[in-house]
């Protein structure tokens, strides 16, 4: 007989495991299912972002900026050292064991909430009464399967990394973001694919650690996405640091020759160039994860593009059954996801939950750390909007002095005629951090002239933000 819930979520992600635990916070009997295994075949909830991205990531970045801080920034506040040296499996064991303690926080936080976890993966069976039936491939060597019913389903089963057409992922050599978060040693000589945020990040861990690193990246601009001011200032600084990149290239071959990487490619001359890598992290996109749903049986209508079809609030074409995430549209980050499981749990429950995908931060974990929120200028002048701008350097701060990072400024873009708030973008230290001041001005509809108006503590890297919302008037104090 068929366990039964009130909701199912398949997939434990940032979307999924947020979802199941704000239904159960509503009273909902909830089931999450999600087939992420540890090396020591323990399940590993948490999804990409736990296991292969964000967290890991984050901790690698981390480890390799205080490196590179000790090498080359300590002797500035008169600290001296001797045969600095990097262990990096060691690196790499600090970062499983910060990832392995997120996957066991999720699995204490779905018996806190009394949600049922199911370590498998689920397909749609069918429809019976009005519960569906769904299959869950239990993780282990037995193979067993069990049976569950819901009234609800919410599919957040993520996405994958997109591989070069004839160079499928090995992750020896060619490798996507599992694979470039798994290296023991550092390469001498490392190529990327795609200078996106996951190849500017890794890309930035093992430069700090003595790679000579060059990205390949097929748009003709680099960081299009970002607003060209800060574009600009990345680029003049990453490439100071090291950073290879050449924008505008067509890879036309992928080849392992060896113990090498054998890159052919046009660059945007139109001029043949060939390359040889150690190693070679692809980060040209991800792929929604949708194999194994059973979805054409079901009639679960995809798009396009291989993504679940929704409306607004996350409404699939079939009764009660629901998506977010990676999986639907949108962009791809776990913050969004997040509040899709949210707004989805709330809407269960008959609350109106709203998600505003213009006031989602983006953020590039670099150093400078890069972030924004609202529009850019080049799309405030593409869509006709008039518009003033406010601009400072970090270098007129006294926090980020003392801190020794004086690199890149913080930019409010506002509205000519009601002076509303339309995006905030930062370049520099804490950028991650400093962004949120823009995502809640644009929550509350926040003038430039409000945030000029409000005290920020002396001495604070927050004191550039409130600079720049003065600036935006011509009338800084400090700069």
């Amino acid at each position: 007989m068929a366990s039964t819930f009130d909701v199912a979520v398949i997939g434990a992600g940032p979307g999924g495991y947020i979802a199941a635990i704000r239904a159960a916070q509503l009273g909902f009997k909830v089931a999450c299912i999600d087939d992420g295994v540890r090396v020591d075949g323990k399940p590993a909830p948490g999804g990409t972002c736990t296991n292969v991205g964000c967290i890991p990531s984050k901790a690698l970045l981390q480890s390799s900026e205080h490196f590179e801080m000790a090498r080359t920034h300590f002797v500035e506040h008169g600290i001296g050292l001797k045969d600095l040296s990097i262990d990096v499996p060691k690196m790499i064991a600090r970062k499983t064991k910060i990832v392995q303690q997120t996957n066991e926080g999720i699995l204490y936080l779905f018996k806190k909430n009394k949600i049922t976890f199911f370590h498998g993966r689920a397909a749609f069976e069918g429809k019976k009464e009005n519960s569906w039936q769904l299959n869950v491939s239990l993780a282990g060597a037995d193979k067993k399967t069990e049976t569950l019913a819901a009234t609800h389903v919410v599919v957040a089963t993520g996405s994958s990394p997109r591989a070069l057409p004839g160079a499928p992922f090995d992750n020896k050599r060619l490798l996507d973001n599992e694979g470039a978060l798994a290296l023991t040693e550092t390469p001498k000589r490392l190529g990327v694919v795609g200078a996106g945020v996951i190849g500017l990040e890794m890309g930035s861990v093992w430069r700090r650690l003595g790679a000579e690193v060059t990205l390949l990246e097929a748009l003709p601009e680099f960081l299009g996405v970002a607003d060209s001011a800060v574009a600009k200032e990345a680029a003049k600084l990453f490439k100071a640091q090291g950073l290879m990149i050449h924008t505008g290239v067509n890879i036309t071959s992928v080849k392992t020759d060896g113990k090498d990487v054998l890159v052919e490619y046009t660059d945007a001359k139109g001029v043949t160039q060939k390359s040889s890598f150690d190693k070679l992290i692809v980060s040209i996109g991800r792929v929604p994860n949708t194999s194994g749903l059973n979805a054409e049986a079901v009639g679960l209508t995809l798009d396009e593009r291989g993504f679940i079809a929704v409306d607004d609030d996350c409404r699939t074409n079939l009764p009660n059954v629901w998506a977010i995430g990676d999986v639907v549209r949108g962009p791809m980050l776990a913050h969004k996801a997040e509040e899709e499981g949210v707004a989805v749990a709330e809407r269960l429950a008959g609350q109106k939950a709203h998600v505003d995908f213009n006031t989602i931060p983006y953020v590039i974990y670099t150093s400078p750390e890069i972030a924004w929120v609202g529009k850019t200028e080049q799309q405030l002048k593409a869509a006709g909007v008039s518009y003033r701008a406010g601009s400072i350097p970090f270098m007129a701060n006294g926090r980020a002095r003392a801190l020794g990072d004086t690199r890149g400024f913080v930019k409010w873009l506002a509205d000519a005629t009601t002076d509303r708030v339309l995006g905030l973008h930062i370049i520099g230290p804490m950028a991650s951090e400093l962004v949120m001041e823009g995502v809640i001005a644009m929550e509350f509809g926040a003038s430039s002239e409000d945030i000029a108006r409000i005290c920020h503590a002396h001495p604070t890297l927050t004191e550039t933000v409130k600079e720049a919302a003065l600036a935006l008037d011509g009338r800084a104090l400090n700069f």
